[in-house]
């Protein structure tokens, strides 16, 4: 176990936390005990997050900001340390997400993980794998934190219609993941297409892809396998895939009826009377 007092910050960006959290509690006089009191936490958690044990979430670092007065700079480090937790094949991806101006995804039988709820992503992330769960869902959705930025990327998902039907996590877990694609239809930035059953053979049917472009770099398209990511930014797979992208919009229904389609199968097939 992790002592307090052999912590190295250079370790990883968690230690780093852990060791300005420390430093910042102890320049304030604060006990960990004290610090929690303010911050609505115990002082068993500060301390599991000062000897890198635990995870600390946006809410706990503004906390502890305004309670220990650093001008936000544990709140800037939650951000790497989140992505530093992320599988050391995925860490790419969620870079090339942060820095896109533009994300194109196809998705055959699931929700993106950027769309995902909290409860959906816990269901898919704890399918066969429950340690660690509350951390690893943290850590997912935390990637969703480039939708809040100044200038915040275009998102495209041409999502399949099984996608829909595919229970994961219970009916009200269903319920909640549509209702929160639903919450994008005037969000010009986040766009939701579904491909119908009706459109038969398709562009996708190799499997899900995504591709990400920039302001000046070139394309990459991604993906992925059992434990495993495949960035290429290769010429002629990126013109292919982007050809296929455009096929499948093309495809795919409307925003507008995509959403009255995703309201329906919400109403259905899961329960949910909308007034």
């Amino acid at each position: 176990m992790t002592q307090i007092n052999t912590l190295d910050p250079g370790a990883s960006p968690l230690d780093y936390y852990g060791y300005e959290l420390r430093r910042y509690r102890d320049a304030a006089g604060l006990t960990q005990r004290q610090l929690g009191d303010i911050v609505n936490y115990t002082g068993s958690m500060i301390g599991q997050i000062e000897t890198a044990r635990k995870l600390p979430t946006q809410d706990f670092s503004e906390r502890a900001d305004a309670a220990l007065g650093t001008g936000g700079a544990l709140s800037r480090l939650v951000e790497l340390v989140m992505r530093s937790q992320l599988p050391g094949w995925f860490r790419q991806v969620a870079e090339l997400e942060a820095r896109a101006t533009e994300i194109c995804t196809f998705q055959m039988g699931m929700i993106h993980g950027l769309l995902q709820t909290h409860a959906y992503a816990r269901a898919t992330l704890g399918t066969l794998d429950r340690t660690n769960l509350d951390d690893r869902t943290a850590v997912r959705l935390a990637r969703q934190r480039i939708f809040e930025k100044n200038e915040p990327p275009v998102f495209w998902m041409v999502i399949s219609e099984a996608a829909l039907y595919q229970e994961i996590g219970g009916p009200e877990t269903m319920r909640d993941q549509l209702g929160h694609l639903l919450s994008f239809e005037d969000n010009p930035r986040i766009n939701v297409q579904v491909l119908p059953f009706s459109a038969g053979a398709h562009a996708g049917l190799t499997g899900s892809f995504n591709l990400y472009r920039f302001a000046s770099d070139p394309t990459i398209v991604y993906t992925e396998g059992y434990g495993s990511g495949h960035p290429a930014a290769d010429p002629t797979n990126v013109k292919d895939c982007s050809l296929r992208y455009d096929h499948l919009r093309a495809a795919a229904l409307s925003l507008k009826d995509s959403a009255e389609l995703i309201r329906r199968v919400m109403e259905d097939r899961y329960g949910e009377q909308l007034a």
